[in-house]
């Protein structure tokens, strides 16, 4: 039990080492070698946070050696969760993914799986990691695997891979400045170690500027306006059967690092805090408007939900601008949430493209009739996004629009309401085109004459439709366990 920070992360690791060797014996072996790791690492990640909420937090320390000379690994409520949340949309895909051939190579069916068991272990990594140095492999791991997983979408996606390598690789070098100006601070590289070492002395500038540093690289991978670029281009054209687990949970990951930094390095004692959660605020709020109309004009399903995306990391940032406890409980409620909804959709969409081919809203008239389940999953997804109850997205918005009301902040209260207007608007439209448009006939591409697709792409489906309602329903309970944790760190 006392293992269980690192084998979370470990087992996938060794997976993805053996996916490749044991793919060459036949394409399923490699793909249930790495489906039973991360089962096997969402079971552990249950039981660890049954333990966290037992027992408080865990600090496991490698090789036993302490901060500042050890590396750490520190496991609280919230990154407790965020860890079954990336266990649990990473095993979807895999089971979702099963239906899409590739490739009729092994090696490459054996490569593709061997890739997004690496990008789930990256993610676990940087979920899990309390040391800034070790954030940076994982971060590193993460963002090589998804340049991959974006240029097995063809041409289109070797390009889009391309410009997110180039801009990803700004990003890396903007967060290692930013390490190097705390190390050279405070000569640790251990979070917990370097906040109490920055609360002494006259470090304020260099603070400033490393905040700076990593607000911008952290912008660039978690796609926060203006440094959203390389984002809708690289959630519409990655492989079809990656791209839930890419719009799900990759860019909330980097989100929940800027909260670490800003939250439990910083602290609120940091001298130009309000000011850094001001700039914070302005991007949050032309993210939120920003994405929202471009998604207005989109007729590619998957560009509309991609700038929908810029839209909804905006909410996630305004509740850290906001910077008080409900907010961020807020804010972490609407990242859950927003990982199930948006992979939802995309394994929506998916399920559509196995059966038609079709991306553009202009094909799907009347598709309801076709298939029912994926339709009605798309419309609760919908809804939620909008800000629909029971749906969780109306409980983590009604948390932040009361959180900014608290403080006083209006115009963030205005915008979060404008924003979700707009949010009415296209994914109405979107609603519209499957079940009034009229039917344009389209012929299957597969399993002809069959209702919905097969059972591996629905069961990623209905679960993310149950976790959508599960999370709305439940949503106090979380509120109420996020609350307590955002105490204990002195919030």
């Amino acid at each position: 039990m006392k293992n269980l920070p690192i084998l979370i992360v470990l087992l996938p690791l060794v997976a993805a080492q053996l996916c490749l060797v044991f793919s060459r014996i036949h394409r399923n072996v490699g793909r249930w070698l790495v489906i039973t790791a991360v089962s096997a690492s969402l079971v552990m990640s249950v039981m660890q946070l049954l333990n966290v909420i037992k027992d408080g937090p865990i600090h496991y320390y490698f090789g036993n050696y302490r901060a500042p000379i050890g590396i750490e690994f520190s496991i609280d409520t919230v990154n407790g969760i965020m860890l079954i949340l990336v266990c649990v949309i990473g095993l979807l895909t895999f089971l979702f993914s099963s239906e899409f051939r590739v490739s009729s190579d092994k090696t490459i069916v054996g490569g593709m799986n061997t890739v997004l068991c690496l990008l789930i272990t990256g993610l676990l990594g940087m979920t899990s990691t309390g040391d800034v140095f070790n954030l940076y492999v994982f971060l590193e791991i993460t963002s090589l695997s998804a340049y991959c997983l974006i240029a097995m979408g063809g041409n289109k996606g070797v390009i889009a891979a391309y410009r997110y390598m180039l801009v990803g690789t700004v990003a890396a070098t903007l967060y290692l400045l930013g390490v190097a100006v705390l190390y050279a601070n405070t000569g640790t590289l251990n979070m917990a170690d370097m906040a109490v070492l920055l609360n002494e002395g006259d470090k304020n500038k260099a603070m400033l500027l490393a905040m700076i540093l990593f607000i911008a690289a952290f912008g660039i991978k978690m796609a926060l306006f203006p440094f959203h670029g390389w984002q809708p281009a690289a959630y519409t054209h990655a492989e079809t059967s990656a791209r839930p687990l890419i719009s799900g949970v990759m860019g909330k990951i980097p989100a929940y690092a800027m909260f670490r930094y800003l939250f439990c390095v910083y602290g609120t004692d940091f001298k130009y805090f309000d000011f850094i959660l001001d700039v914070l605020g302005v991007l949050s709020v032309c993210a939120m408007l920003y994405g929202s109309i471009r998604a207005m004009g989109q007729k590619d399903m998957r560009k509309l939900l991609a700038y929908s995306s810029v839209a909804q990391i905006g909410y996630i940032s305004l509740g850290f601008a906001i910077g008080t406890p409900l907010a961020l409980a807020g804010a972490f409620l609407h990242m859950f949430g927003h990982a199930f909804m948006k992979a939802g959709l995309f394994f929506c969409v998916g399920a559509i493209v196995y059966r038609y081919g079709k991306f553009s809203l202009e094909d799907v008239g009347r598709l309801y009739k076709k298939m029912p389940i994926t339709c009605g999953l798309l419309v609760l997804a919908a809804l939620s996004m909008v800000g629909i109850p029971p749906a969780v997205g109306f409980f983590s918005k009604w948390y932040l629009g009361l959180a900014a009301a608290r403080e006083a902040k209006w115009i963030y209260l205005a915008v979060l309401v404008i924003s979700s207007l707009l949010n009415a608007v296209y994914f109405f439209r979107l609603i519209e085109k499957f079940f009034i448009n009229p039917d344009k006939g389209l012929p299957q591409k597969r399993e002809r004459g069959r209702i919905e697709a097969s059972a591996w792409i629905l069961i990623p489906v209905i679960v993310c439709f149950v976790a959508i309602l599960a999370l709305g329903l439940c949503n106090a309970k979380i509120v109420d366990v996020l609350l307590l944790t955002l105490g204990e760190v002195g919030l």
